[in-house]
């Protein structure tokens, strides 16, 4: 495999490894990338980030005395896994500083790296609803959640990839799944409905349509905004049915502003916006009960360099 970024050394000349050492260490990374670039960004929510954590993944291994690793995938596993929740340590500590609301990274399906969606609970592992409700979950009790849920890993596998007691890291799961079970209900609609929401809300937005679109939209929808400071967006999450109708009627109600072309990324469907100045933003929605309830709209434009075009 190669390495993501060019900077990676080499490791025959830096190290003291054989041509064929590297290439075997190499190879073994190279058959669990898929798995283990989806699990670093069902930990961070940011593909940027996973690979930077595979990057760093991949000298470790190289130092690494494989001859005395039985099972490759779990080795490499515990060390993703660990230097994703170091991370998020980090993040959270600087997310004080971040302008406005903090959004995943979306990717778009069609070239995800991290093998298919080939089932509602995959699918669901990757939304940007999940990976967003996740953000108030502590590292290690995400780390416990995406382990367990997204992975089916026991607890007693899990309790050696953290360092912890397998009873300590099923109380990490009871309680992130708890924390996060009340918001869950928020977004359990199947893919096509949300399609059909989306489509309906983008037509009575562009028609100025105020009673039709707050008919679309829960009366506790939240709208949010992630510019990162760069792009132009709401401070603060927008919340209410007429709040987040006029909100978007704003944006939408000028159609020869924008241009929304249908995508789906992370699994769901979703909007591209292109508007006429070259500023780009995605959306996405969660929808229960025939309602969408949250919204979440991504224009930091360092969050979007994976888009098409």
């Amino acid at each position: 495999m190669e390495p993501d970024r060019g900077d990676q050394p080499d490791p025959a000349a830096d190290g003291g490894l054989t041509d064929t050492s590297a290439a075997q260490a190499a190879g073994a990374l190279t058959a669990h990338r898929p798995m283990l670039l989806g699990l670093a960004y069902r930990l961070l929510g940011s593909l940027h980030d996973a690979e930077d954590v595979l990057q760093e993944a991949y000298l470790r291994w190289l130092g690494a005395d494989r001859d005395s690793v039985a099972e490759p995938r779990r080795y490499l596993s515990r060390v993703v896994t660990r230097l994703a929740v170091d991370r998020l340590r980090a993040r959270q500590a600087a997310r004080e500083t971040y302008v406005g609301p903090w959004l995943p990274e979306p990717v778009p399906t069609a070239s995800f790296p991290f093998g298919p969606l080939d089932s509602a609970e995959l699918r669901d592992s990757v939304s940007i609803a999940l990976l967003h409700l996740m953000e108030r979950l502590t590292p290690p009790e995400r780390a416990v959640y995406v382990l367990h849920t997204a992975f089916a890993l026991p607890y007693a596998e899990i309790a050696e990839i953290l360092d912890r007691s397998a009873a300590h890291c099923r109380q990490l799961y009871h309680r992130a799944a708890a924390r996060i079970a009340d918001d869950r209900r928020r977004f359990t609609a199947d893919p096509a409905e949300q399609r059909r929401l989306l489509d309906a809300f983008l037509a009575a937005a562009r028609d100025g349509d105020l009673p039709r679109l707050t008919g679309l939209v829960a009366s506790d929808a939240v709208a949010w905004t992630d510019g990162g400071g760069v792009a132009r967006a709401a401070r603060n999450p927008v919340r209410g049915a007429d709040r987040v109708a006029r909100f978007f009627v704003g944006i939408y109600g000028r159609p020869r502003r924008i241009e929304a072309t249908p995508a789906e990324l992370n699994g769901g469907p979703a909007l591209v916006i292109r508007w006429s100045d070259g500023a780009r933003y995605t959306l996405t929605v969660a929808a229960a009960g025939g309602r969408i309830t949250d919204f979440y709209l991504v224009g930091n434009p360092a969050k979007l360099s994976r888009l098409p075009g």
